[in-house]
């Protein structure tokens, strides 16, 4: 099927915020003699974590920031790895760090959440992080839901009294964005509609949308019939899905079916090269804000 809609394309928009925090770093290690330190904990050996880590460590180098990867083996104890993050709270020299998620199913990954201190929490996870988003004060904000925004906006689409449809209540994704797009500014003001799995007549809903906002997690869940012509459509899914034709095994498919979409709106985002480098963009400008409150 043809490619109508313009790609939003993260990878691009990335390089540019990227861009945006390597000149600021480079103001900093001048200034102030400081380098924006994000360190990252990674527990077991899951395949696409580790891609999703080194991605953010090849980012930090990037733009400058110094890095320090941690990595635990997957029998660790939930107290081993609470220790872990006592650590990080108490290193002077960290200004955020992350716990890649999943964790074994062994450790509480909401405990683990709560000990990080917020000001630390670059993923913007933290429940006070959450709660001075909800009351719309400074923090540092939940990296994916940021770096959507960012990507609307860096790329000219008006937000503006349209109607945008979230599908997925996660307290990641789907709840911090509906609240962020419904937000009084410029690159937000917009209508939400937050549907889940108990949302009724779900297709009708998706078709009123100007921005469709996709968080559930299933693959290719929404097809081109759910879509309203012209809309924007951003797809956060990324999965693996089986495919022994090729080299690899798998594809990667998002919580979107792209090419029948693709034809129906007018921008959508693609899977991978979407809103996962946005998100690592996002971490990284939460970081250069943290070390930036340290510093002050």
């Amino acid at each position: 099927m043809t490619t109508t809609a313009e790609i939003l394309n993260g990878k691009a928009t990335s390089s540019l915020i990227l861009d945006e925090i390597k000149a600021e770093v480079a103001v900093i290690k001048q200034e102030e003699e400081k380098v924006p330190h994000l360190a990252a904990v990674l527990v077991g050996d899951d395949g696409a974590s580790l891609t999703y880590v080194n991605a953010k460590v090849k980012a930090c180098e990037q733009v400058g920031f110094a890095s320090t990867l941690i990595t635990l083996p997957e029998e660790t104890t939930e107290e081993e790895l609470l220790r872990a993050v006592a650590d990080l709270n108490e290193n002077e020299d960290i200004d955020g760090f992350i716990v890649q998620v999943p964790l074994p199913k062994h450790i509480d990954e909401q405990k683990v959440v709560e000990s990080i201190l917020p000001d630390k929490d670059v993923d913007g996870f933290h429940p006070e992080n959450l709660g001075r988003m909800l009351l719309d004060l400074p923090t540092l904000l939940p990296a994916t839901p940021k770096g959507i925004l960012l990507l609307l906006e860096k790329n000219g689409i008006n937000t503006e009294g349209k109607h945008c449809v979230v599908i997925g209540r996660s307290h990641t994704v789907g709840t911090p964005v509906s609240v962020l797009m419904s937000r009084n500014k410029k690159s937000a003001n917009s209508t939400v509609t937050l549907c889940h799995s108990r949302t009724k007549d779900l297709s009708q809903i998706t078709k009123l949308a100007d921005i469709l906002i996709v968080a559930i997690g299933k693959p290719e869940f929404v097809s081109a019939d759910m879509v309203k012509s012209g809309a924007i459509v951003v797809d956060v899914g990324i999965h693996r899905v089986t495919a022994p034709e090729t080299k690899r095994g798998f594809r990667l498919k998002g919580d979107v079916k792209f090419d029948e979409v693709a034809s129906k709106a007018s921008h959508i985002t693609p899977v991978p090269g979407g809103v996962g480098p946005m998100t690592i963009a996002s971490l990284l400008s939460n970081t250069l804000q943290a070390a930036k409150n340290r510093i002050e």
